[in-house]
């Protein structure tokens, strides 16, 4: 995988903390690999939209990588709910139902991006670094982060 700056929050040069959401634990395990490569932390992790609520209202991420498609509530719904209750959320929308209307839905219900399964590292790095906006900043592997040495 492409050696991509380390993404860390701007506020405390810490890193970027994400929730993963996705019924899927393959295409869980494929995005903490990504985030891992741009420096970032897992968080948490949930399969459904009522667990991707609880786990936001626990651990507070930086960044919601959520699937549309799940079991018990769907990942519109979830990302409508978590927006609701924290307006400053930044739910990304990662689907392989890459349909007009669920992008459109899906920003229309407070999420902040949408991108296409597969994941292209490269273009879901741009898309973290828009998201998070002045809030992240990029460094170079050799900076220190926090006393450690980012890879």
């Amino acid at each position: 995988m492409e050696q991509f700056r380390a993404l860390v929050r701007a506020q405390d040069r810490q890193p970027v903390r994400y929730l993963v959401v996705d019924d899927s634990i393959f295409a869980r395990k494929n995005l903490s690999r990504i985030i891992e490569a741009f420096g970032g932390q897992v968080a948490g992790e949930a399969g459904d939209g009522c667990t991707a609520i609880t786990e936001y209202d626990r651990i507070l991420p930086d960044i919601v990588f959520m699937d549309i498609t799940m079991p018990q509530m769907e990942g519109i719904e979830a990302a409508e709910r978590i927006v609701h209750l924290h307006p400053n959320a930044r739910v990304i929308m990662v689907s392989s139902v890459g349909y007009q209307e669920n992008i459109v839905a899906a920003l229309q219900k407070g999420a902040r991006h949408f991108v296409q399964k597969p994941v292209k590292p490269e273009l879901l790095y741009e898309v973290v670094k828009y998201v998070l906006g002045e809030d992240g900043i990029a460094v170079e592997p050799q900076e220190e982060v926090n006393g450690e040495s980012v890879q």
